[in-house]
């Protein structure tokens, strides 16, 4: 493996495109529309293009960072857990781990700080900071700590749309009913996604845990499965996998009396339909290799259900 390929395995790649994916569907698909040329004209949404592709890029930046720096104190425990896919030490030295880390933080707060200074938003370097921050100790000590680590990256995931809502607050603005009800539809849609990234983000998490459990117990990761075993861990993953499905099935009803039926087979035949073979696939999971290849199952749904927006 070459040296440029190495450096694209650390900082996960295919998941910074998923990241950059999700914010562009959202930001073109929801949030300008929603302020498309109507009675607003005072009321132009916050969030240019260029400064949306400043602030997608930062948050690209600091998630690469975050994988890096989750690598660089997992060494030991990925010896274990996947020493086939290591990249630390093996093909990148610490040193230079520790100091890419850095390097992409500081580059993604400081365009976070001009992005904030330019739509005048204190929050996003506020968020930005908190990320960095939530992304080290989660790397060094809440990863090591019973759901607490999992919550983190669910927050995190679900972060990268809630952010997009936030840019477009404003503070003073005199009360105009449509741009309230502009904002009011936008909360509905950051809310729905959200809430969708953080239970599935949640599920692949405790799916990844049980996959990594020899290396975790080894080294004294308190993960549900090595705290609760791995049969209670499967119910924790199925509850919440019967909870998004339900909580989809209900979102179809609105959606077939507005008419969306494009909307509803698609949530159908690539959604929830895969959510009910993959809970049906967690029953059966012995093996890392199944939760490996579960873990990827659910990944594709996260996949397929950012997607949806699409319809919107």
């Amino acid at each position: 493996m070459n040296l440029a390929a190495a450096f694209l395995r650390l900082i996960r790649w295919p998941n910074l495109f998923f990241i950059a994916l999700t914010q562009v569907l959202f930001y073109f698909l929801i949030i300008l529309p929603a302020f498309h040329p109507t009675a607003l004209e005072t009321y132009q949404n916050r969030l240019h293009p260029n400064e949306f592709f400043l602030l997608s890029l930062s948050s690209v930046l600091i998630a690469a960072a975050g994988y890096i720096i989750n690598d660089y104190f997992d060494l030991d425990i990925d010896r274990v857990n996947k020493p086939r896919r290591l990249v630390v030490e093996k093909h990148i030295r610490r040193r230079w781990t520790i100091f890419w880390h850095w390097i992409l933080s500081l580059t993604g707060l400081l365009i976070g700080v001009y992005v904030s200074w330019k739509i005048r938003n204190a929050l996003i370097v506020f968020s930005h900071i908190s990320c960095i921050v939530l992304l080290w100790f989660y790397s060094t000590t809440f990863k090591k700590k019973l759901l607490v680590g999992n919550i983190i990256i669910s927050l995190l995931t679900a972060w990268v749309i809630l952010i997009l809502y936030v840019c477009e607050f404003r503070v003073g603005v005199v009360y105009n009913p449509a741009y309230h009800h502009i904002l009011s539809r936008l909360f509905k849609f950051a809310i729905l996604y959200a809430g969708f990234a953080f239970i599935i983000s949640l599920v692949r998490e405790v799916v990844k845990d049980i996959e990594d459990m020899e290396g975790d117990a080894r080294y004294q990761c308190r993960t549900m499965p090595v705290v609760w075993g791995v049969q209670v861990s499967k119910i924790f993953i199925a509850t919440w996998i019967i909870v998004l499905t339900a909580s989809l099935l209900i979102l179809q009803v609105y959606m077939l009396q507005s008419g969306w039926w494009w909307t509803v087979l698609y949530c159908m035949a690539l959604i929830i339909l895969p959510l009910g073979f993959i809970l049906q696939k967690l029953y059966h999971s012995a093996t890392p290799q199944d939760y490996h290849r579960l873990s990827s199952l659910i990944k594709a749904v996260m996949f397929t259900g950012i997607l949806s927006i699409i319809f919107f």
